[in-house]
């Protein structure tokens, strides 16, 4: 698209496992809006991803990346280089904890599980940006996608705690990118019916939750608004705002009803 929000950028967008996915249409927009895309993904994903790929407007590279290997880590920028010349954009769509840390078992959740949890969801963001910081461009924008922490969700539980942690890496991630004028925000989404969100012990319920409660009607089937708020963020568009949590959830994060 000539002229579009994103012309010109360069974007890796981790994530992207189904076409439901959040990550799938921040990827779509962005080469609609004129961006050239690439993608990340691991393991048994892989394929699936590759697959995916193929659904968008133009079908975008995919790169191998497990956040928790250091050496995927470390070779991360010579890998993206090999499709694009530099980044403009990074989305960090990345989130796992064990089962034993979700479902209202908080309690009793293991150090070491909790610690997955904290690792992939929230330190992971930091690793991803710093991987990628041989690429990144000055002006650069690093977008992450994020669940409003200010809560307890039923269920939600060391996720929760992880979103936390994310949001509070995401500030610090704007205090130390600053002076390369790279800006560092999160998107806090409502509850959507990802993939992931759907395999939440708790999911009905929090689904509930977006039906009846938000000021503004809300559809969890529905990731567009989502993704166009990072699709926003990624652009020259917000050129002053870094640190920054951006919800798009209806409102509901706002209201008590």
């Amino acid at each position: 698209m000539s002229g579009g929000l994103l012309e010109g950028k360069r974007v890796l967008v981790t994530g992207v496992v189904s076409e439901a996915s959040i990550a799938f249409h921040v990827a779509r927009i962005a080469q609609e809006q004129g961006a050239q895309v690439v993608l990340s993904s691991f393991g048994r994903a892989l394929r699936v991803t590759e697959a995916v790929a193929g659904l968008l407007p133009d079908k975008a590279p995919v790169v191998p990346l497990d956040v928790t290997s250091a050496d995927d880590l470390e070779g991360l920028a010579d890998r993206v280089g090999a499709h694009v010349d530099g980044l403009d954009g990074v989305v960090h769509s990345i989130a796992f904890a064990p089962p034993s840390a979700l479902g209202g078992a908080f309690l009793e959740t293991s150090w070491p599980d909790a610690a997955t949890a904290l690792r992939v969801s929230a330190f992971s963001f930091k690793d991803l940006v710093t991987a990628c910081l041989p690429l990144l461009a000055d002006d650069a924008a690093v977008v992450g996608l994020d669940f409003d922490a200010s809560l307890a969700w039923p269920g939600y539980d060391w996720m929760g705690v992880s979103k936390a942690a994310l949001e509070s890496i995401t500030r610090y991630l704007a205090l130390y990118l600053g002076e390369r004028r790279i800006r560092a925000n999160l998107v806090a989404a409502g509850m959507v019916r990802t993939l992931a969100a759907r395999s939440l012990p708790d999911a009905d319920r929090l689904e509930g939750i977006w039906r009846t409660r938000p000021p503004l009607p809300w559809d969890v089937n529905d990731p567009v608004p989502t993704a166009k708020a990072c699709a926003l963020l990624l652009s020259d568009w917000l050129p002053a705002t870094t640190g920054e949590v951006l919800h798009v959830d209806g409102g509901l994060h706002a209201v008590m009803v």
